[in-house]
């Protein structure tokens, strides 16, 4: 059961505490948000099934654009340190946030690892939720962009098996393409799919591993910044 918003209650209990468990959550989080704008720091809410490649996608993004701006990653995990020491290796500020039988962050843990985490003014700010394609879509962070994670690995009937999850995505990205030769996976139906769900998000295919495309996912950070700053596209 989700410690947070009790998904095994009674359906009519179950209602009333998410809709209270919500308010206040919202509450929270457009605190964060306004803190976040005060000190021009952009937070990217990255969410996915396990095993898409959340952190992998980090490490590279990370590599590629670190020396451009400071970057900084809250990792949320249900327990385990792994996530955040693979990024702590890339030099990069890392506060890992363990759930316990929670399956998502919210904002009051968002809150607490900024307070940890103390990010520059003017930051890219990451944060990798918990590996689930149900509860992360429900709580709002304070974020300025929600980003899901979609791997080839997975099956091409994913955003119509979760619609919420992309109905909530300003970006999709399908990532392992280099995998396409030998998995059963459409792209074109996939894509079809998202914007069956969501008509207004974009979609990018990239390889986190190979890099193949990743210059679109910078390019789409770019855009993300506020006014004048931004992350140039990589090569340039």
């Amino acid at each position: 059961m989700c410690a947070t918003c009790g998904c095994h209650a009674h359906p009519v209990e179950t209602i009333t505490l998410e809709q209270k468990v919500l308010a206040k959550n919202d509450s929270l989080a457009a605190v964060n948000r306004d803190r976040l704008a005060e000190r021009k720091i952009v937070a990217v809410n990255l969410m996915s099934s396990p095993g898409a490649g959340k952190t992998t996608l980090l490490e590279r993004t990370i590599r590629d654009t670190g020396a451009l701006r400071p970057v900084a990653v809250v990792e949320g995990d249900q327990e385990t340190l792994l996530d955040a020491e693979r990024i702590r290796r890339t030099g990069c500020a890392v506060v890992q946030v363990n759930t316990g039988a929670g399956c998502h962050l919210d904002a009051a843990m968002m809150a607490d690892a900024l307070d940890r985490l103390d990010p520059a003014d003017g930051s890219l700010l990451f944060i990798e939720n918990v590996g689930n394609l149900v509860c992360p879509a429900l709580f709002d962070l304070g974020e300025g962009g929600k980003v899901v994670i979609v791997s080839v690995t997975e099956g091409t009937d994913k955003p119509l098996k979760y619609p919420y999850m992309f109905a909530v995505a300003d970006l999709v990205i399908v990532n392992k393409v280099d995998l396409l030769p030998y998995v059963d996976f459409d792209l074109a139906a996939c894509r079809r799919h998202i914007a069956t769900v969501n008509p207004g998000a974009e979609i990018v295919a990239v390889s986190a591993t190979t890099g193949d495309n990743v210059d679109s996912w910078y390019d789409w950070l770019a855009q993300r910044q506020p006014a004048g700053g931004s992350i140039p596209p990589a090569g340039s």
